[in-house]
């Protein structure tokens, strides 16, 4: 279904588009694989390069509510039993009043493959499906094909960079005492969320995601007083009604001007 939604929405953004991009949008977004290097422990760690025209971006997997959630389709595929991508840190995008996360000019996104024989070759076959954006925002499909073969492979300079390009973990970021009050509201539930964090510098902007993807999570509105950071949203099922809420399924980001901090489960008082 999510898939049928986007070919749908492909289709109708084409027909709007301005006669220099009408061709094809994929056209105006590339992607390459690079392909990286064996771990220690089997994984193949491996980078999806995107590039796109000057003043374009991407989004994140979290993209806001004026950006397109990333896919990426690895079932043509060979020797691989599960994938992990590791997203580097984004950018808070404002347009006329509506905020977007994401990469301006194109992003190397790294991705932890698990192969189902380690050590052996693995074919690569696949697509990356993205919302690209400037003045007008629409969706490109992007086939890739690579064959990685057995060994250890190179070091990658793009890869690593882009792998040490991740938000701090609450522990690296001096992550204090946390702690969330979940109430229902007439649609669903919200979240206010406490806890003491150094400042990550600037407007902080902090994005909240559930590990259930049927649940849809508001903008959520953030307020410093020292070291403390409040962070309140509001959450509702895709399907209405109730819905249980795992703590340790709640992933808050917080993106400042100096730094992003990644915080992995919010436990009650």
């Amino acid at each position: 279904m999510i898939r049928n939604l986007f070919h749908s929405l492909a289709a109708t953004l084409a027909l709007s588009l301005p006669s220099a991009l009408a061709a094809s949008p994929s056209e105006m977004a590339q992607v390459e694989v690079l392909p990286g290097w064996e771990q220690a422990d089997g994984t193949r760690v491996v980078g999806l390069h995107i590039t796109l025209p000057p003043g374009w971006k991407t989004y994140w997997r979290a993209p806001g509510d004026a950006g397109i959630p990333p896919m990426i389709d690895l079932s043509g595929s060979s020797n691989v039993h599960a994938m992990a991508p590791e997203w580097p840190t984004p950018q808070v995008f404002s347009n006329n009043g509506m905020n977007s996360v994401g990469y301006r000019d194109g992003v190397v996104l790294p991705v932890i493959l698990t192969p189902q024989r380690p050590g052996a070759p693995i074919t690569l076959s696949g697509e990356l499906q993205i919302g690209i954006c400037k003045d007008i925002c629409v969706p490109a499909e992007l086939p890739f094909d690579a064959a990685l073969p057995a060994g250890p492979g190179e070091a990658d300079p793009l890869l690593s960079a882009a792998l040490a390009d991740r938000p701090l973990s609450g522990a690296e970021a001096g992550l204090g005492r946390i702690q969330c009050t979940v109430s229902v509201t007439e649609d669903g539930l919200a979240l206010d969320a406490e806890f003491l964090l150094p400042s990550t510098g600037g407007d902080e902007y902090a994005v909240v995601e559930t590990r259930d993807p049927q649940v849809w999570v508001a903008e959520a509105e953030t307020r410093r007083d020292g070291n403390m950071l409040q962070v309140r949203t509001e959450m509702i099922h895709v399907e209405g009604g109730a819905f249980a809420l795992d703590r340790s399924g709640i992933r808050i980001t917080v993106l400042g001007s100096q730094r992003a901090v990644d915080i992995q489960g919010c436990p009650a008082p």
